[in-house]
C-alpha cells in the first residue's frame, strides 16, 4: 500500500470519527464507504460476523455494538431512516477483522483500530510490517506450488533444493543462498526469505509466479529446465530491481519476520485482553 493511499485513508477515518462524552465512536454506514463496500447488506454480514467475535470475546454487545437509525436524503429533499450503529474502536476492529484481507481499506483499517494512539507513524509502521507479512505468505504459497509442480515432473527433493538454490543466485548476482544468510547474519535452519526485505520478498514471489506458469505453460518436464526457467526469471526480476534503485545482495536485512509476527499477534492478544477486563 502506497504512502498516498494510507494518508487518505487515516484522514478519512480521522473525519468520521465521532465522540460523545469523552467516548469516541463510528457509524457503521460511514465506515461502509470507508472500508470500500458498496452494499450495505454485504458489509452488515461482516459486522454480524465481528458481533460473533464479540461474544466469543465475552465483550458486552450492547457497549460495543448500538443499533441506531440514521436519517438518509432522497430525491426532492425527502428523507428516510435506516438501521445503522454506533461502534466503539474495539467494534471497528473486530469489523475490520472479519473483512476481506484483499482490500486495501481493510488491511490499513486493521491496523488503525488496533492501536490505541493515533499517531500515524506509528500506523504507517504496523502497516508496513503487515504488508512485508503478508508478501511472505505469499512467497511461501508460491514456493509450495513450484514444489508441487516439479514433483509432478519427476523432480525429488534434491533436486528441488537445486532449483530453489540456483534461483536464488540468479537474483542475487552469483551470491548463493547461504552466501546470502551468512551476510544477513540468518540463523541456521532458518530461512533466507524471513530476513528479507518486502521489495525482495514481491521480487523472488514474482520470479517464483513466473516459473509456475511457464512450467505449465511451455509444457516443462524435468529438474534441468524448471530450473534453467527459474534462473531466467529470477535474473530478469533482479534487473527489474536494479533499475528501480534495489540492488537485492546490497540491501541490508530486515527485522526477522516470525518476531514480526509475533509482535503483531501480542498485540492483537493484549487489545482482546485490555476489553475483557473492562
Amino acid at each position: 500500500m502506497d504512502k498516498t493511499t494510507s494518508n487518505y485513508l487515516f484522514t478519512q477515518l480521522e473525519y468520521i470519527r465521532k465522540e460523545k462524552d469523552g467516548i469516541e465512536f463510528w457509524s457503521a454506514r460511514d465506515l461502509q464507504n470507508v472500508f470500500g463496500y458498496s452494499s450495505w447488506q454485504n458489509f452488515e454480514k461482516v459486522i454480524k460476523k465481528a458481533v460473533v467475535s464479540c461474544e466469543n470475546a465475552s465483550q458486552s454487545l450492547e457497549y460495543h455494538f448500538i443499533e441506531v437509525v440514521k436519517m438518509i436524503e432522497l430525491g426532492k429533499g425527502g428523507e428516510r431512516e435506516v438501521k445503522d450503529y454506533a461502534l466503539t474502536r474495539y467494534a471497528c476492529y473486530l469489523i475490520a477483522q472479519n473483512g476481506n484481507p484483499t482490500k486495501d481499506e481493510i488491511a490499513f483499517a486493521q491496523m488503525y483500530f488496533a492501536i490505541q494512539t493515533r499517531k500515524q507513524e506509528l500506523i504507517e509502521k504496523r502497516l508496513e510490517e503487515a504488508d512485508r507479512l503478508r508478501e511472505r505468505n505469499k512467497l511461501t504459497l508460491a514456493e509450495k506450488l513450484l514444489s508441487q509442480l516439479a514433483y509432478e515432473r519427476g523432480t525429488d527433493s534434491r533436486g528441488f533444493a537445486i532449483i530453489r538454490s540456483q534461483g536464488d543466485t540468479a537474483f542475487f548476482g552469483g551470491n548463493t543462498t547461504q552466501e546470502m544468510k551468512d551476510k544477513l547474519g540468518v540463523p541456521k535452519n532458518r530461512a533466507l526469505a524471513d530476513y528479507l526485505q518486502t521489495a525482495l520478498i514481491s521480487g523472488k514471489e514474482l520470479a517464483t509466479i513466473l516459473t509456475n506458469g511457464n512450467i505449465k505453460n511451455k509444457n516443462l518436464q524435468n529438474a534441468d529446465q524448471i530450473a534453467k526457467e527459474h534462473i531466467i526469471n529470477n535474473d530478469e526480476v533482479r534487473q527489474l530491481l536494479i533499475r528501480r534503485g534495489f540492488v537485492p545482495e546490497e540491501l541490508p536485512a530486515a527485522e526477522d519476520a516470525k518476531k514480526v509476527k509475533r509482535r503483531i499477534d501480542s498485540e492483537g492478544k493484549k487489545l482482546i485482553k485490555k476489553k475483557r477486563e473492562k
